[in-house]
């Protein structure tokens, strides 16, 4: 059979957006199984469920957790756990105490600050541990690692240990805020949300949020493949350094810019995550109109909830649009996007959604 991929974005419908990805391809005549992310603990079974189903229920190869926190790793805690599992790819902070103790002088030993993080990221403490009792290998998914067909395009250990340091999670900034101060800050939150404004925008006009996400999210691995002629980056929750360092890496890896076919919209559709210029060196420059049903260049997929009414941002899907981009959400439900794959019964292709008129000022 010709090389061919199948990649799918389960729903993670909750309040909060989160992502399950499960990819399916073959190259050369090898195929292979890769889990990227899992949302939250209710999704394990569906995973496993969607791989019986979809993929011939073959072991899976790869399980890779782009960043620690909860909508993305925690139900890779029992995919890991009741699957036959290869090799789990992820960046544990506490495997370089030694290196970072200097940077928290309330530390006295490495092994002190590194059980510290162990608390501070249990999600993927518990994939460690997990890992461990069952003898899957734990690899570091840093810049240049090759994981199957995909590459690593960021991060760079450099770039990793800066964003440990700026991270909220960090020993210092870690105090354990009261229930009073967490409940304040949550009324403040959706007092925000509340007063977002939208206005009209011509064609082509972008606006995006001068605040940059959290240094978590900038830990995201990004990875891309080319199977069968076609670009595939997927990208988590990066964030704008992120994106620029993966870009820069991105020719090493096979995949040439502008242009890609399929592309993950970073961090459930966020405008703390993208720009023009990135978008730009991406994807492509804006076209003078919108093009016409089917005449899409690339497929843009975004994994966000019909519940979360913060995801995808509607300043984030224009820009998408205003390069060519198919672009699609699971808020309907699950999504696959496919290359020469073999055919699956009740999987049709989704209705492009509304070019949104308004944005978020």
């Amino acid at each position: 059979m010709a090389d061919f991929f199948e990649i799918d974005f389960l729903d993670v419908e909750t309040r909060k957006s989160g992502d399950a990805i499960t990819v399916h391809y073959e190259v050369g005549g090898r195929r292979m199984i890769h889990v990227v992310d899992g949302g939250f603990d209710a999704m394990t079974q569906r995973i496993i469920d969607h791989i019986v189903t979809h993929y011939d229920n073959k072991p899976i190869d790869h399980v890779v957790v782009t960043h620690p926190d909860g909508d993305h790793a925690c139900g890779l805690r029992g995919v890991v756990e009741r699957c036959n599992v290869g090799t789990l790819w992820m960046l544990r902070p506490w495997l370089y105490s030694e290196a970072l103790l200097p940077y928290f002088p309330t530390y006295n030993s490495a092994d002190r600050l590194a059980s510290r993080m162990k608390q501070l990221y249990p999600y993927i403490a518990d994939l460690e541990r997990i890992a461990d009792q069952k003898g899957v290998p734990i690899q570091e998914p840093f810049q240049g690692a090759r994981i199957g067909a995909f590459t690593v395009l960021a991060p760079t250990p450099q770039r990793y240990f800066e964003c440990l340091l700026r991270s909220e999670k960090t020993p210092e900034l870690a105090g354990e805020p009261s229930n009073t101060i967490a409940g304040l800050l949550e009324e403040l939150a959706q007092i925000g949300r509340a007063l977002v404004n939208f206005a009209r925008g011509a064609w082509g006009y972008e606006v995006f949020s001068p605040e940059e996400t959290s240094a978590e999210n900038e830990m995201s691995v990004v990875q891309a493949a080319v199977i069968a002629g076609q670009r595939i980056v997927l990208t988590g929750d990066a964030g704008r350094g992120a994106l620029a360092e993966a870009a820069d890496f991105a020719p090493v890896a096979g995949i040439l810019l502008p242009g890609v076919h399929r592309f993950q919209v970073p961090h459930h559709g966020s405008r703390r995550n993208v720009s023009t210029e990135l978008l730009d060196r991406w994807l492509g420059p804006r076209l003078p109109q919108r093009p016409c049903a089917g005449q899409e260049t690339f497929t843009a997929i975004c994994s966000s909830a019909k519940a979360d009414p913060d995801h995808p941002r509607r300043s984030v899907e224009r820009a998408f649009v205003h390069r060519g981009a198919r672009f699609i959400t699971t808020e309907e439900g699950d999504v696959t996007t496919r290359w020469n794959a073999p055919p699956r019964i009740g999987w049709g292709p989704l209705p492009v959604r509304p070019y949104p008129e308004e944005y978020e000022e």
